[in-house]
């Protein structure tokens, strides 16, 4: 477990407390939790996450099929007309920067790394397109390790929460893994995702159904009826 949060302080025992108990209840709700992208491998999960930036998994798993038939190696990508990958991967958005990035990014697999997934954080944030977040929803995934991805859901559920104060997504991560024990981190980002889309909403949030309703910390919480 991480030691101290993003302002250096350790947590402190009630913090750890109301951490545990939204942990339990989350578990509760979804005992077992994946990342509804579709993947074979961990290359395919990484492509996929970096097509699903500004856009829904369901819209990347319209256009992963027919990408990963018709590239199936990450050396058939690195070698891809990238015309016909924007065309593939159009309707996720910012299709021209992202079909770059996933050739660029097979290109370099395969070149430092024989088109394997490096399973380390540090090595994947070096490919193109690959920041913290796809790196630990890859890690997490893929292998099982101990990894905290910070997306928009994670910090909007965490800040309602009063599990950090910060909006940048490292120091939500440094937050997350000093609150929570390291062997919870691979399912605690995946539930929290879950929990944001199903009750947590940015919008018109659910909060009459929140298991976490009396553990919130959020002002515009709506109170219950």
């Amino acid at each position: 477990m991480a030691t101290t949060k993003a302002d250096g302080a350790g947590p402190t025992s009630e913090e750890r407390k109301r951490a545990r108990t939204i942990l339990r209840r989350l578990k509760k709700r979804y005992p077992e939790i994946h990342t509804a992208l579709r993947y074979r491998d961990p290359w395919q999960l990484l492509v996929a996450t970096v097509l699903s930036a500004q856009t829904t998994d369901e819209a990347v798993n319209q256009v992963t099929p027919e990408l990963f038939e018709r590239y199936p190696t990450p050396e058939d990508l690195a070698n891809a007309d990238p015309a016909e990958v924007e065309r593939i991967v159009h309707r996720t958005g910012f299709f021209r920067q992202k079909a770059s990035a996933i050739i660029r990014l097979s290109a370099e697999l395969v070149e430092r790394y024989g088109g394997e997934v490096p399973p380390d954080l540090d090595e994947l944030v070096t490919l193109p397109g690959v920041g913290r977040k796809t790196a630990s929803v890859v890690l997490a995934e893929a292998w099982g390790i101990p990894a905290v991805a910070v997306d928009t859901h994670v910090k909007r559920v965490s800040r309602r929460l009063g599990l950090t104060e910060h909006s940048d997504p490292d120091k939500i991560e440094e937050d997350l893994k000093a609150l929570f024990p390291r062997e919870e981190w691979a399912g605690l980002s995946m539930r929290f995702i879950q929990f944001g889309r199903d009750v947590c909403r940015a919008r018109d949030p659910d909060c009459g159904r929140c298991e976490l309703f009396d553990v919130c910390r959020w002002p515009g919480r709506l109170e219950r009826a």
